[in-house]
């Protein structure tokens, strides 16, 4: 038998192995559960089932299978989420094919064109004149040959059109080039590359496909005349406020430590490779966003800043910290002598750096450290100013317990009264965080609001497939019909109460999947569920008959305006009729 790409690419992968490549997930009976990557919550609403090769969230609504889970955590079309599959498995997809054709992408092509720029940019490195010298620079630097690689560094040559020319030769338009973000149209019409004369450092989504590049100047006398480093501008590939690099390499180190080593810059990450630490990251010409943090969620709760900061500057490190704290996570910040960054310190020592680490403050003690180190606690004056810069982190504080901890040693350095500290501390105002942290998010605000029927005749369907034994009591009740579009299930579980998604079609399966699968999760005894089950399907009767009297009422109306005495008597007695059965 031949089977489609798709049909291999599900017979390899397992829909938890898809799923645990992107977020952390944790073992539930047969299930796994995890916070959802979706939209923001505390409790964990996201499950996967490997017994179906489904995911869902009951908090946002999203779900599918495999397919569906990388569109949505990508943002992209379902010809870019079967390449990432496939390329995950191995299974090639023939150019020549229909079926490739039809699923080729914009995006498709522009990934192409960064992949063969980054074997442009190292073949320059190892190759020209000018690439062997900067490569001694970053020999010179400490980056060895091996992170060389691993990094896929190059050199773009310091001409108009090197790049340009070597990607139109392999057939692709100068707007394609463009749109990848590698050349650019200036005024005149000419058309040049982005990068020339500089080192390259390829940017990787977390596929470990290239998708931007960052640019630095190695040469002494460009250094003070031209920018250090030019990065991609925004693509339809890249932007630069979700990509984190280095995360595609640091994910499975992160999740193993419990903790991920956030810096800022290229240089900075791979020396701390270098020194043996694997997860790390770092953020390219950007403060830290909500997207990253989003990123980084999926895999630690626990973060150690190596960032420049100044705690009582309004700086953009700042905000970026704030905004940690208000997703909870545990944050620490590594401190080294000052006047030097990671890279200068591992080229130096790795051990100092090492011994940095493992001392990494946490966020409150390094700005208590810091902030009384620049102020004088004695002097009024001092008091204030340190008052100001240390109460909006100690309000952010969600644990109470630690809160008074830390309003406790506040007024204890300063020499007050706890209840004068808490007293300011009422009158700090903190920036709202609230949409950014997308707590309305636009799945649920977009989420189409359902009838009291339609959630009884779920929860009818959720209650059999847990206790299909329980069917006799619908089956004793033949006045009992569903009108949601569970009705074919209602009807086909009546015929077979041991029903499995696969005994349905695609559509309904899609509609019968995530009720059993919250039938699985959910706890509920034996002696809960019966009377559970009867008093859903009395409602479901009690509404059905009262439509059906509102249906008489209003043809009541019609036919007493109409002044039709045969009808008007018809639909009373109809009416009499039901009233008399039914109560």
């Amino acid at each position: 038998m031949v089977f489609s790409p798709i049909d291999e690419i599900k017979n390899r992968l397992d829909i938890v192995e898809v799923v645990g490549s992107y977020v952390k997930l944790q073992k539930t009976g047969i299930n796994y559960r995890a916070c959802c990557p979706f939209h923001s919550e505390k409790k964990p609403s996201f499950f996967v089932s490997p017994a179906r090769q489904i995911f869902h969230c009951f908090g946002c609504g999203a779900g599918g299978g495999m397919f569906d889970f990388v569109m949505k955590i990508e943002g992209v079309e379902f010809g870019d989420a079967l390449r990432i599959l496939a390329k995950k498995v191995g299974v090639e997809l023939k150019k020549q094919s229909p079926e490739y054709a039809a699923l080729r992408t914009e995006k498709e092509k522009l990934y192409e064109i960064c992949e063969l720029a980054t074997r442009f940019f190292e073949k320059q490195l190892n190759e020209s004149a000018v690439g062997k010298e900067a490569k001694a620079y970053l020999l010179n630097r400490k980056i060895n040959e091996e992170s060389i690689k691993k990094w896929r560094i190059g050199y773009a040559p310091d001409v108009w059109q090197g790049l340009s020319d070597f990607l139109d030769k392999r057939g692709y338009k100068k707007a394609e080039i463009e749109k990848a973000g590698l050349a650019l149209t200036s005024e005149k019409g000419s058309f040049y590359d982005r990068f020339r004369g500089r080192i390259i450092f390829p940017v990787f989504d977390i596929n470990s496909q290239v998708v931007g590049f960052g640019g630095r100047v190695f040469k002494d006398r460009d250094k003070n005349e031209i920018a250090k480093y030019i990065n991609t501008p925004q693509t339809v590939l890249y932007d630069k406020g979700r990509i984190l690099y280095g995360l595609d390499k640091a994910k499975v180190a992160i999740r193993r430590e419990n903790y991920c080593i956030l810096v800022e810059g290229y240089v900075d990450l791979i020396m701390i490779c270098q020194a043996g630490f694997e997860n790390v990251v770092a953020t390219s010409g950007t403060a830290l966003t909500f997207s990253q943090l989003k990123l980084l969620k999926r895999y630690s709760d626990n973060l150690h800043i190596s960032f420049d900061m100044d705690v009582a500057g309004d700086t953009a490190t700042k905000r970026g910290i704030e905004l940690a704290q208000a997703q909870e996570f545990n944050i620490k910040v590594i401190t080294y002598p000052e006047g030097k960054d990671p890279a200068d310190l591992i080229a130096e020592n790795s051990k100092i750096w090492e011994e940095s680490v493992k001392g990494a403050k946490s966020i409150l003690d390094f700005y208590f450290e810091s902030t009384f180190a620049r102020f004088n606690k004695d002097d009024p004056e001092g008091k204030r100013e340190i008052s100001k810069i240390l109460l909006p982190p100690i309000k952010r504080i969600s644990s109470k317990i630690v809160q008074s901890y830390w309003i406790g040693e506040l007024a204890k350095k300063l020499s007050v009264k706890e209840d004068d500290i808490r007293e300011e501390l009422k009158k700090v105002k903190l920036e709202n965080y609230s949409e950014s942290l997308g707590l309305e998010p636009e799945e649920i605000k977009n989420m189409p609001s359902k009838t009291r029927r339609e959630l009884l005749e779920e929860r009818v369907i959720i209650l059999l497939v847990k206790s299909p034994k329980n069917m006799n009591i619908v089956k004793e009740k033949e006045n009992i019909a569903f009108i949601s579009p569970l009705k074919d299930i209602f009807a086909k579980l009546k015929e077979k109460p041991d029903l499995k998604g696969e005994d349905l079609d695609p559509e309904m399966a899609g509609l019968f999947n995530p009720l059993a699968l919250r039938a699985e999760i959910e706890e509920i005894q034996e002696k809960e569920l019966v009377p559970e089950l009867e008093c859903c399907l009395k409602e479901i009767f009690q509404l059905d008959l009262k439509d059906k009297l509102d249906q008489i009422t209003r043809e009541l109306r019609k036919a007493e305006g109409e002044k039709d005495p045969a009808r008007i008597e018809e639909l009373t007695k109809k009416f009499n009729q039901l009233m008399r059965t039914n109560f």
